[in-house]
């Protein structure tokens, strides 16, 4: 069981920056796949960005080119960097890990971490 911590919330305004952090409880080496997905009031849960053990990432239309996620492997923390933020990035930030096993994946989320982007 993976257990997830994330970190870097809060109140924004618009063209400001932000950095959320995830905190795995165990080496990210043993983890496939990392990611941030996110979940605005009413609407369905949506992914943000993804990146692989390989290093290889995935991002949304919307944030592309205003994000960056990365993985510290000596911190077991994924990262993500957003900047240029607008209104609609408001939403409630969540950590998921994906580790592939023989029957299938077994994933893993945080707890979330509210992102509000107001003047």
């Amino acid at each position: 069981q993976v257990q997830l911590v994330e970190s870097g919330g809060g109140f924004m305004q618009p063209g400001g920056s932000l950095r959320l952090s995830c905190a795995a409880s165990e080496s990210i080496f043993s983890i496939d796949q990392m990611g941030w997905y996110r979940q605005a009031p009413g609407k369905q849960r949506e992914l943000v960005a993804q990146i692989t053990s390989g290093g290889f990432t995935n991002y949304a239309d919307s944030v592309k080119g205003r994000c960056t996620i990365s993985r510290d492997s000596a911190k077991n923390t994924v990262n993500l960097q957003m900047n240029s933020l607008k209104s609609e990035d408001t939403a409630v930030y969540y950590c998921n890990a994906d580790r592939r096993q023989p029957w299938g994946i077994d994933r893993y989320w945080g707890q979330g971490t509210q992102v509000t982007v107001s003047s």
